[in-house]
């Protein structure tokens, strides 16, 4: 049986003992910081590392690291000192050659493997992939290391509109659409300042006339036969803005035959990734036609929803999956998201309204504990659930609209 399709449990032990499962997260966001929280309560021994301090999953974790990831010096020594159990990449600016080479020498289990992690870090690596080995449809697309590049690319293969990528970022940053070349320029600065680590290469992709786009949280988990399983939560819609998500709602609508295939895309994809846990796994859907955009292996920052509308959310999923254990992707209610943006550039926030949110209906909401507030940085998310998901995506809207950070 392959590495790919092995499958493994932990036995779980006490925190802060000999007996102890050690998990150690690359990337301690609000995404981190739930998926610490999910592990906590198994029991596990934590350890978040960040780029900076005070990261928000470093302020609940048992041990808090603060290195500069993608440094392959650094990375190698802090695993080597720490010995986890697993290591859980949260994020893409990871130096993954590193992770590659410790977890063939048996030093230890990256999540879902080292290979999914090198390949889903680059926009190229998933995407050569998905398209070239496993010839899933896609987008028309071109790699580029120069403006110059990204006009030829334009002007001989992809046409306009089109969308501009770094192929190294996170959340959509450093993302552009170029309606005509006026707007080329502008692109190629955007990308190269919105690139989570030193790189001029991008992605130019032709523009794919859809109806809506959705992610598919799909979970690899040891099933009841003992061997690793596929399981799929209810597609979550998302709106974007400049490549940022900034609303999801669960479940969205979508005809049996594309759902199918969409469920049909995921799964190959992460059958080829390999490993336990939860991928993302973003589509494109227009009638029943279905084109594949992304995959993250690890939760998703639209299935943040998931805290408010399902049995367990995708950071409870990843958890269970990831240590062995049974996991159950029901939909517990229909449910929406929307961000909440700092609106200022401060440290030490605080936050005015967040009583007049809660006042809305079915509400809750997760203010993350970022350090420091930037303009469009997010710093929390408003939840809402009830039977009609339009009402609930009103309601999730309205409660972030009535959070006003400011500086203390």
């Amino acid at each position: 049986m392959s590495s790919r399709t092995t499958p493994h449990t932990v036995t779980l032990g006490t925190p802060l003992s000999p007996a102890s499962v050690r998990v150690m997260l690359l990337g301690s966001g609000e995404l981190g910081k739930e998926v610490l929280i999910a592990l906590q309560r198994l029991g596990v021994e934590t350890l978040a590392v960040d780029r900076y301090d005070h990261a928000p999953g470093q302020q609940v974790a048992h041990h808090a690291r603060t290195i500069t990831m993608s440094d392959a010096e650094q990375l190698r020594a802090l695993v080597l000192a720490e010995r986890p159990d697993l290591v859980v990449p949260e994020i893409e600016a990871i130096a993954t050659p590193v992770l590659e080479e410790l977890e063939a020498q048996g030093v230890v289990r990256v999540i879902p493997t080292a290979r999914a992690a090198r390949l889903t870090m680059d926009r190229e690596g998933i995407r050569r992939l998905a398209c070239e080995t496993l010839g899933l449809p896609t987008s028309p697309y071109v790699f580029a290391d120069s403006l110059a590049d990204l006009q030829a690319a334009i002007d001989h293969k992809i046409g306009y509109p089109c969308v501009v990528k770094p192929v190294v970022s996170s959340s959509g940053k450093g993302q552009s659409k170029i309606d005509g070349p006026a707007d080329v320029q502008a692109a190629w600065d955007v990308a190269m300042a919105g690139g989570r680590v030193s790189h001029t290469r991008v992605i130019v992709e032709g523009f794919v006339d859809f109806d809506y786009e959705i992610t598919l949280l799909t979970v690899r988990a040891v099933g009841t036969s003992g061997q690793i399983e596929t399981q799929f939560c209810e597609p979550i819609g998302h709106l974007q803005v400049s490549g940022d998500y900034v609303e999801s709602w669960q479940p969205q609508p979508m005809r049996a035959e594309a759902l199918r295939r969409a469920r049909e895309i995921a799964k190959a994809v992460t059958d080829d990734l390999g490993g336990q846990g939860v991928f993302g796994v973003e589509l494109f859907i227009k009638g029943d036609a279905v084109w594949f955009s992304e995959v993250s292996p690890r939760p998703h920052d639209t299935g943040l929803v998931t805290l408010t509308t399902q049995v367990q959310s995708e950071f409870e999923l990843h958890a269970r999956a990831i240590l062995g254990l049974p996991v159950n992707t029901a939909l517990r209610t229909p449910g929406a998201s929307a961000v909440i943006y700092g609106g200022i550039d401060a440290q030490a926030v605080v936050f005015d309204g967040v009583a007049e949110a809660l006042s809305v209906p079915n509400t809750d909401l997760r203010l993350f504990g970022k350090p420091e507030s930037f303009a469009k940085r997010r710093m929390g998310v408003a939840l809402a659930f009830d039977a009609d998901v339009d009402v609930a995506r009103q309601r999730a809207k309205e409660a972030a609209r009535r959070v006003k950070p400011r500086a203390a």
